[in-house]
């Protein structure tokens, strides 16, 4: 199953751009801007264990903070997607947060031309296609919620498919942020905010009902409301879950404990993803062992969440064509019939 898994071409669709940083990205930002953050890989291992979602939300900023210069944006979005490529993913939609970067020395503009910039060298040297989902943090106010709308809507940029929230959900209710996601929909932009991570089924319905969510990310305790489920079932909200993520934030207490199973009974949309990768110490290889072992699944069945994910993206139509007949024709040289 190791093998299929890391030979299967795939999407990823719920993932941080500076959450991607490995090790070898972090030490190398910080050594340019030296301050809290280490550079000796054991200490960032350390560095990287998170007492609960708080702290977790400090040590992503302080990562963040690394990020100052274009040049910081070219070196951390290329060295993500070089890392993404070595797991044969061919599509991925990025969660970027432009007010946590953005600043009078790296002004919007600078900080979209490094984006695409590295967009484009992935494309052409790593066969990886990127795309945007521009993301409001949600600790940081509608100050940041209008900077986010602004990057998104009043410049040109060209990956950008979707419109989210992150950050805490305790205290910052999706519907506080309805005037630019309802700005950013009107765009043509696709509605993919965080709910349900560390709240419960009420902040998803907030953010179905005001938001317009086409895809939650996390939505797992959408799992306590019967109510809800049938909701996003019968509408095909996808649920872009994480489940190492969280195990590793205290959300869910083990693996084993995960709802992901209970989701899918329901028939409940899923994709499966990473969130941080490198901060949780995954990567979406483990992540399909996770949900394949979880969901007890074959070849077949893994191969089946990879076309899930493709499906679920907002991936042009020729992508998702040519990413759904590669994984079918790998899944078939992988698995010949009996």
């Amino acid at each position: 199953m190791e093998e299929f898994i890391a030979g299967l071409p795939k999407a990823e669709l719920h993932v941080h751009h500076v959450g991607s940083a490995s090790p070898r990205i972090v030490a190398e930002l910080a050594a340019r801007h030296p301050g809290t953050v280490p550079t000796d890989p054991a200490e960032l291992a350390r560095f990287f264990v998170f007492e609960d979602f708080p702290h977790f939300i400090r040590t992503y900023l302080a990562v963040v903070d690394l990020v100052r210069t274009a040049e910081d944006v070219r070196l951390l979005t290329y060295e993500v997607a070089r890392d993404m490529a070595a797991q044969n993913i061919r599509y991925a939609e990025l969660t970027v947060t432009p007010c946590t970067s953005v600043t009078d020395a790296l002004p919007v503009p600078a900080f979209l031309e490094a984006l695409e910039d590295a967009r484009t060298a992935a494309a052409r040297d790593l066969g990886l296609e990127l795309r945007w989902i521009f993301d409001i943090p949600a600790d940081f106010g509608l100050p940041a919620a209008e900077l986010t709308a602004s990057a998104a809507l009043d410049h040109d940029v060209p990956g950008l498919v979707g419109f989210g929230v992150g950050g805490s959900e305790v205290g910052f209710p999706r519907s506080m942020f309805r005037d630019q996601f309802d700005r950013a929909r009107a765009a043509g932009l696709h509605s993919v905010p965080h709910a349900g991570e560390t709240t419960g089924p009420e902040t998803i319905w907030d953010a179905v009902l005001n938001l317009g969510a086409e895809r939650v990310e996390h939505g797992i305790t959408a799992v306590g409301d019967p109510a809800l489920l049938a909701h996003l079932a019968e509408h095909g909200v996808v649920l872009d879950v994480c489940p190492t993520s969280n195990v590793a934030l205290g959300v869910v207490p083990s693996l084993a404990a995960h709802p992901l199973p209970a989701l899918v009974a329901a028939g409940v949309r899923v994709t499966v993803n990473t969130d941080d990768p490198p901060m949780f110490g995954t990567d979406l290889d483990r992540e399909y062992a996770i949900a394949a072992d979880l969901l007890g699944l074959d070849e077949a069945g893994v191969a089946d969440l990879a076309l899930a994910a493709v499906d679920g993206s907002f991936a042009p139509d020729a992508t998702r064509a040519a990413l759904r007949a590669e994984i079918s024709a790998y899944a078939a040289r992988a698995t010949p019939p009996a």
